[in-house]
């Protein structure tokens, strides 16, 4: 069965009779504004303890790797996800937050039924969707979520810097023109970029009120940046592998192929022995 659009209007919901929802966040203001407000019985998700392995060293996979496959596995089990349930993810940050690291990590188990939702919450409050306060608790389903290993391509260090030196592949990094230049960096220990690495910062996704293009103009747009090479040869990252996802989902929303991810990110590279352009 192929997989259901990546991304869902907020209107759309009232259609719909049967879905899981859930509000991904990563910071304490997050978890924090979810308790304050979130639409109607969503449930939060945490980038940090369910999203993320617990970093031992962010050289070895930055800051936040992916966790051992069989414990997010007992994660979405205990979120109450089977095979054949349709999951909706929003954020309060356009998707960029967790929403989208989510939903890679859903389709990578091979989930087909999981979308995201435009624009996230203000988008949907603006829709008038019902709000709520407190805590949502999910229902755990009744067996394990059958998982063997990863079904989206992933690349590690080594191969992101041959990647960056060969002319038919394109090493993206999604976050801002100043981090990419150096300019700033408020996070890593060491500012600059991958060389070889180009800039495509995810905010390019969207349109102004912070919802995605329509499919057909991120198509175009892709296409271009990347001087239409094939996403087969692409490697997206960030500065830990989770607003990177951002652009994978906005490949897949434009009818692409979804580009390989490159977890440990500017976290993971910054602290090894590998060349820097400022």
């Amino acid at each position: 069965m192929p997989p259901l659009p990546a991304i869902i209007e907020p209107i759309q919901l009232s259609g719909l009779t049967n879905f899981l929802l859930f509000d991904a966040g990563g910071s304490p203001e997050s978890r924090q504004r979810y308790s304050e407000i979130h639409l109607k019985d969503a449930v939060y998700v945490d980038l940090d303890t369910q999203l993320s392995a617990i970093p031992a060293d962010a050289a070895n996979g930055g800051r936040h790797p992916l966790p051992h496959i069989h414990t997010f596995a007992q994660t979405i089990t205990n979120l109450g996800i089977q095979p054949d349930s349709h999951v909706i993810i929003y954020d309060d940050k356009n998707g960029s937050n967790a929403a989208a690291r989510f939903w890679w990590m859903l389709r990578a188990f091979g989930h087909q039924n999981v979308q995201v939702l435009n624009g996230g919450l203000q988008h949907a409050r603006h829709q008038n969707y019902p709000t709520e306060t407190g805590w949502q608790l999910p229902q755990s389903a009744p067996t394990l979520y059958p998982v063997s290993t990863w079904q989206l391509p992933i690349m590690h260090l080594d191969e992101v810097a041959l990647a960056a030196q060969n002319p038919e592949f394109r090493v993206v990094d999604v976050r801002s023109e100043e981090r990419y230049n150096g300019i700033t960096e408020p996070i890593d220990l060491i500012a600059g970029h991958i060389p070889g690495a180009i800039n495509i910062p995810f905010t390019d996704n969207l349109d102004k009120d912070g919802c995605f293009l329509p499919g057909e103009t991120l198509r175009e747009k892709l296409n271009r940046q990347l001087d239409h090479v094939p996403m087969e040869n692409v490697a997206v990252h960030c500065g830990s592998g989770v607003t990177a996802c951002h652009t994978l989902l906005a490949a897949a929303h434009a009818g692409l192929p979804i580009p390989a991810l490159y977890v440990g990110s500017w976290s993971e590279w910054s602290r090894n022995d590998k060349p820097i352009a400022p």
